[in-house]
């Protein structure tokens, strides 16, 4: 059985950086994905922060739409992230009310009446529609998950980081979670949170809100040496300092592409351990860094048990990372894991070429 996985579609992202919806790219993605017996939308298929959720089903519903026939007789596997927890919150609510707790692979079947998610089944009626929460078995020794749960290892001070520490400290738990069940009680509150807030919110607001961390990125590594000096030299050191003084952290001032990639597989090998020690190979998406490419250290890639990481990338153009014509930056969008009975699984880049041609403004690109 050939499965492929894509992650971060982000459908619905205000400024329009959400490439699947042009229809160009959609169609190249269900040509690659209508190749495959299985396909798991791995996490963000839908950004329920930046729209109500019924709003962002009207902007997904073409794209579920022109899937599910080519999906006909086939099995679609959702995957929650931290941009669309929304959608598997009937499940979680099932759970608490049953006082059963949590696994690393809850998985159920879709049918037209559950919600948020029964809407998508009925534009795919021919599909076996599933929900899988936080992660799910592709294969006895491939586990695979969105990868928000790594933001409370990260030590890159994101504000979503920030916040997961918060709440580390006020549910007593801390940076110390060692399942599901752990890792959901920190940070589906944060979750909740921005999905309420998208629904009140202005859009202006939530579009400034969703590119903050993009913009202190671009004003620390672009080309204005004054700005890079306060913020690197000054801003973000003394904020840091102050964020592992009151016990948030530990944070790191210094970012640069390279250690977005350090943290990252740090955090990801830590999460890998809780939710799916076993496996010999554990799938992520939720970080937009497709890997490990051509030219990547495979020992960084690699856990201290021996499993080996993967990331799935994005498709979504990561301006504040991508030069116009860079077609080697692993934040290009368009990426596709594909995985069979047996083997390793195998990225490709199905989008070469039209991600680099300018679908979007781009900025310093990290050396990652």
């Amino acid at each position: 059985m050939r499965t492929a996985v894509v992650s971060d579609l982000h459908l619905g992202a205000l400024g329009g950086a959400d490439i699947a919806r042009d229809p160009g790219v959609r169609q190249r993605l269900v040509e690659v994905l209508g190749g495959a017996d299985r396909v798991v939308l791995l996490g963000d298929a839908l950004e329920l922060r930046e729209r109500p959720l019924a709003q962002a089903l009207e902007v997904a519903q073409p794209l579920f739409a022109t899937l599910g026939s080519a999906l006909a007789g086939r099995t679609l596997v959702f995957v929650p992230g931290n941009h669309d927890h929304a959608l598997a919150e009937p499940w979680l609510a099932r759970l608490r009310l049953d006082g059963e707790e949590l696994a690393p692979d809850g998985d159920w079947r879709v049918d037209p009446g559950d919600g948020a998610m029964g809407r998508l089944a009925a534009a795919m009626p021919e599909v076996e529609l599933r929900v899988a929460y936080p992660g799910l078995w592709l294969r006895p020794d491939v586990y695979a998950t969105h990868g928000h749960y790594l933001d409370l290892d990260l030590t890159i001070p994101r504000l979503e980081s920030i916040a997961a520490s918060v709440m580390g400290r006020l549910t007593g738990r801390g940076r110390n979670c060692s399942s599901a069940a752990d890792y959901e009680a920190v940070l589906g509150p944060i979750y909740a949170f921005y999905e309420r807030l998208a629904d009140g919110a202005r859009p202006q607001a939530l579009s400034r809100g969703g590119t903050l961390s993009r913009t202190v990125w671009q004003r620390v590594t672009g080309e204005r040496p004054a700005g890079r000096v306060l913020l690197g030299k000054v801003a973000i050191p003394g904020a840091v300092a102050a964020l592992n003084q009151l016990g948030l952290g530990p944070f790191r001032a210094e970012l640069t592409g390279v250690e977005l990639r350090r943290a990252g597989l740090a955090a990801m090998a830590r999460v890998a351990d809780a939710l799916a020690p076993q496996a010999e190979h554990v799938v992520f998406g939720h970080t937009h860094r497709a890997g490990p490419l051509e030219g990547d250290d495979l020992a960084e890639w690699t856990t201290l048990s021996g499993s080996r990481l993967w990331n799935s990338g994005t498709w979504f153009h990561e301006a504040a990372f991508i030069h116009d014509g860079d077609l080697d930056n692993p934040y290009l969008p368009g990426t596709v894991l594909t995985l069979e009975d047996e083997g390793v699984p195998r990225l490709e880049n199905a989008l070469k070429g039209y991600a680099a041609a300018g679908t979007g403004p781009g900025a310093a690109a990290p050396s990652a």
